[in-house]
């Protein structure tokens, strides 16, 4: 495969990612070249902030610093002929370059909206699903696509639902409750249910707050018992 080196303008890194101010060129040329490596290409990139001498080395590199200055940064050699400065190229045009086929995508703009009105549903967002309906139909998405992508939303928004509405009704069967006390580890935390119920008396479970505790006999303004607040030194409040 054709070996590709790409010589940055000075940056604090590659990425694209530092500082306040993110250059999304930069961000989406990084994420394309770690996609080419992973085809098994070989990309090497220089940084003029840290590698100034790469830039010197290289005869075309240097004759463009010299008559464009840094405005011809980056360039783009593929086995050593410059294919491209003053800009990052786009993934196609770097597949293309390195002879990566690339499927074709079918994420078209209409593919988008249908997936937002999608989303709309899933998410019960009003605003949301009748500004996705009327950009698809701007973009000439029939009512038929829109229909079938709200009933689709639907189907799995609904599917949790109806999954703990079988385990309710199956719980609910004559004698399942008997089989779920036999069974271990069928209790709300694990526990069966009868240990559950059982254990209620002290403690919540992992369903709900605990209880409140019984009416001690301590049940005085601040703290002592009812008949010590009965008397006249009582009046602590």
């Amino acid at each position: 495969m054709k070996q590709v080196q790409v010589f940055d303008p000075a940056l604090c890194c590659s990425s694209g990612v530092c500082g306040t101010d993110v250059d999304q060129k930069l961000v989406d040329f990084s994420a394309d070249v770690d996609w080419a490596k992973q085809q098994g290409a070989t990309i090497e990139r220089f940084n003029l902030a840290q590698q100034p001498m790469a830039f010197a080395d290289n005869a075309a590199v240097k004759d463009l610093l010299q008559k464009s200055g840094e405005a011809t940064l980056p360039v783009v050699l593929v086995d050593g002929q410059v294919m491209l400065s003053g800009s990052y190229p786009t993934r196609d045009v770097l597949a293309q370059w390195l002879g990566i086929p690339l499927a074709p995508s079918i994420f078209s703009a209409q593919v988008a909206e249908l997936v937002a009105i999608g989303a709309a549903i899933a998410s019960n967002c009003e605003p949301c699903f009748k500004y996705h309906f009327d950009a698809a139909r701007k973009l000439g998405v029939s009512d038929a696509d829109m229909l079938q992508a709200v009933n689709l939303a639907q189907q799995v928004k609904d599917s949790p639902a109806k999954s703990v509405l079988d385990l309710a009704q199956r719980f609910l069967q004559p004698g399942a409750v008997a089989a779920a006390d036999a069974a271990p580890g069928s209790g709300c935390c694990g526990g069966s249910s009868k240990a559950a119920s059982d254990s209620s008396a002290k403690t919540a479970g992992c369903c709900g707050a605990a209880p409140a505790e019984p009416a001690k006999a301590s049940t005085g303004c601040c703290g002592g018992t009812a008949a010590d607040a009965a008397k006249p030194a009582a009046k602590c409040c």
